[in-house]
C-alpha cells in the first residue's frame, strides 16, 4: 500500500491521525477538483491532501491548530496557500470558500460537523471522519438527530470507505469518505421550528411514529395516521427510518394541521 513520505507521527492530544495512503489521498483531491471556487481546509497536518490540492490553482486557507506543523507547511506552500494556526472550532471564515475539505480528528467529528453545517458559503464539504459517523449522517442504517435536523438545507452522501490502515497512527476504526452539498433549494423554509419538531419527535415517548406524533410531538392522530399510511411509513417506525423527504414531508403535513392544545390529551 503506497505511502506518503511527509506523515510524522500524530500529537495524540489533538487526535492527530494523518492521512498516508497515497490513493486515497489522490480520491479525496479528485473529489475535489470536480468542484469550483476557492478551498478551506481542515487540519492539513503536514499537507498531504494540501500540497495535491494546491496543484489546483486555486486559493486555500488551511487551518492547522499544530503551531509547528503550521510553520512547516506555511514554507512549503505558495502564495495561493494561506495557512492559519488556529483550532478550527474558534476559526471565523475570511472571504467566501465554495469548497471544504479535510481530514477530521476522530474525538471532535461531532464538534467539527456543526462548525462546518453553521460555516457560511460554501457548497460542497468533503471530509474524513469515522465509518459509522459517515453511514448515520447520510441515513445509511439509521439517521441520527443531527442528520435529520439538517437534511433539509444539506444532503449527504457517502463516498467511499476507507480502512483504518490509510492512517498513522493507526485508529481502531475504518474511516469513510463523506460527501455534503448544500442544497440550492431547501426542503424546509422554516428552520427553527422544523429543528424543534425534529427534536421533539426524536426525544419523544413511545412505541413507534404513530405514539410519539401523538404523545411527544403534539400532532393530532388522524393528521398522524394520514400522513404514515399515505407514505407507507409502518406506524411502529422510529424516526432514524425516515429519509430527507419523509421528513419534509412530515413536517409540511404537520404545519397544515391546526395545533393542539397543550396538556390536552387525546386518544
Amino acid at each position: 500500500m503506497p505511502r506518503h513520505p511527509a506523515a510524522g507521527p500524530g500529537r495524540h492530544e489533538l487526535g492527530q491521525n494523518f492521512l498516508v495512503d497515497r490513493r486515497v489521498i489522490a480520491d479525496v483531491a479528485a473529489v475535489v477538483a470536480a468542484t469550483e471556487g476557492p478551498i478551506l481546509e481542515i487540519g492539513p497536518g503536514d499537507g498531504a491532501l494540501t500540497l495535491p490540492l494546491s496543484r489546483l490553482g486555486r486559493p486555500i486557507t488551511a487551518v492547522e491548530i499544530d503551531p509547528r506543523r503550521a510553520k512547516r507547511l506555511d514554507d512549503r506552500t505558495g502564495g495561493h496557500v494561506t495557512v492559519v494556526n488556529e483550532d478550527i472550532l474558534f476559526h471565523r471564515v475570511r472571504g467566501e470558500p465554495r469548497v471544504v475539505v479535510g481530514n477530521v480528528p476522530f474525538h471532535i467529528t461531532t464538534a467539527v460537523l456543526r462548525w462546518v453545517l453553521a460555516a457560511p458559503h460554501w457548497r460542497t464539504a468533503v471530509l474524513l471522519v469515522q465509518w459509522e459517523v459517515a453511514r448515520r449522517r447520510a441515513g445509511i442504517g439509521g439517521a441520527t438527530m443531527l442528520t435529520a435536523r439538517t437534511w433539509p438545507w444539506f444532503d449527504y452522501t457517502v463516498h467511499s470507505r476507507v480502512s483504518r490502515h490509510a492512517f498513522r497512527p493507526v485508529p481502531t476504526v475504518d474511516g469513510g469518505l463523506l460527501v455534503v452539498r448544500r442544497r440550492p433549494v431547501p426542503l424546509v423554509a422554516e428552520r427553527e421550528p422544523y429543528q424543534r419538531f425534529v427534536k421533539d419527535v426524536f426525544t419523544g415517548r413511545g412505541h413507534g411514529l404513530r405514539e410519539i406524533l401523538a404523545r411527544s410531538a403534539r400532532v393530532p392522530p388522524p393528521v398522524a395516521r394520514e400522513w404514515l399510511r399515505a407514505n407507507r411509513v409502518p406506524p411502529d417506525a422510529l424516526p432514524r427510518d425516515l429519509t430527507a423527504e419523509q421528513w419534509a414531508g412530515l413536517w409540511a403535513a404537520v404545519r397544515g394541521s391546526p395545533p393542539r392544545e397543550a396538556g390536552r390529551r387525546r386518544s
